[in-house]
């Protein structure tokens, strides 16, 4: 037992959406640990799991060869009973009867909330940002985002060789509901002629297949033999307007969603090194007793902040990045 620290075991969850690089973060918690002697429970399907006690000693086998998977060791799962508060008294009293004083949670915004309750419980706790969708305020990267993008990257680029070799306009849908971040960023990185995230779209679905429609036609006029068009989530309805664009433009038009493969596979050396050390610092905040905080990256370091104070921040696409994806698709 380390007597100068403040915890003596700490439990991990992973919560919310799955993302590349949540082993990585887990395997770190753990692995820091036991190097300042602490003990480390395992809660699998996470809040779920918590409230159902599904709570086990991990031993340092847990966490061999989990670096390079994909996914969550763990598991997850969503759950709303958390918000409530008799479920939130229960939680704490299940960590409490486990010894765990101290725990990580890796999820997103939502995961971070179900920490600071637990916190106003009692219970230590810091959040890692694990979330492909890069949609967290407080912090310049979050866990999964890395490995999602060139994921869906990669199949664009695939599914780009068809659509010149048909010589197509191609929509292609990625994730973001909320957050346009993954297809910024697969826009620029695949040469997309047009891109469409949610925070930029007023909801004038009309409008926006329009000017769609202008910039096929024009650049068609040009000589310009196929079209590639990546969309949010959070904009959607890919299906209905390639049937539209089609019949506007005469151009065969194909649509293609991704959906969550962009969850799954092999985390990139990015995401293994940065989650890795964001674990590590939950630890030592932990050790020093710390709580209700939230760990981030920013200007080349790893910084923590309030939970609440993180929570409150709002995030939005920069606007000069995207006046410059569409300068660049033009």
């Amino acid at each position: 037992m380390n007597k100068t620290s403040a915890v003596q075991t700490i439990g991990i969850l992973t919560s919310g959406g799955d993302a590349p690089g949540m082993n990585a973060a887990l395997r770190a918690v753990a692995r820091t640990a036991w190097a300042r002697g602490i003990d480390v429970k395992g809660i699998y399907r996470g809040y779920s799991g918590l409230l159902n006690d599904e709570i086990f000693d991990m031993k340092k086998e847990f966490t061999c060869d989990i670096i390079s998977r994909g996914g969550t060791a763990l598991f997850t799962a969503r759950c709303e009973e958390f918000k409530q508060l008799e479920y939130q008294e229960k939680a704490a009293e299940i960590l409490r009867s486990h010894n765990i004083d101290g725990l990580v949670v890796i999820g997103g915004d939502g995961s971070f909330r179900g920490a600071q309750k637990l916190s106003a419980q009692g219970i230590n706790t810091v959040a890692l940002p694990g979330t492909i969708d890069l949609d967290i305020a407080c912090t310049e990267y979050t866990i999964g985002f890395d490995t999602a993008v060139n994921t869906a990257m990669q199949a664009i680029d695939k599914i780009r060789d068809s659509s010149t070799s048909h010589e197509r306009c191609s929509i292609i849908e990625v994730m973001g509901r909320n957050a346009g971040y993954i297809a910024l960023w697969c826009g620029v990185a695949s040469g997309a002629e047009d891109i469409l995230i949610p925070e930029r779209f007023d909801g004038n679905r009309p409008k926006l297949e329009n000017e769609l429609i202008e910039s096929i036609l024009e650049k068609k006029a040009l000589g310009k033999k196929h079209h590639l068009i990546i969309n949010a989530e959070g904009v959607g309805h890919s299906y209905g307007m390639a049937k539209r664009i089609e019949q506007a433009t005469g151009v065969e038009t194909r649509a293609s969603i991704l959906g969550h493969m962009q969850r799954g596979g092999n985390p990139t050396a990015k995401d293994r090194v940065y989650a890795s050390y964001m674990g590590a610092l939950a630890v030592d905040l932990l050790c020093s007793g710390a709580t209700n905080r939230v760990v981030g990256y920013r200007n080349g370091q790893y910084i923590d902040y309030d939970i609440e104070d993180a929570l409150g921040m709002a995030k939005d696409v920069d606007q000069y990045e995207f006046e410059i994806a569409q300068i660049l698709g033009r």
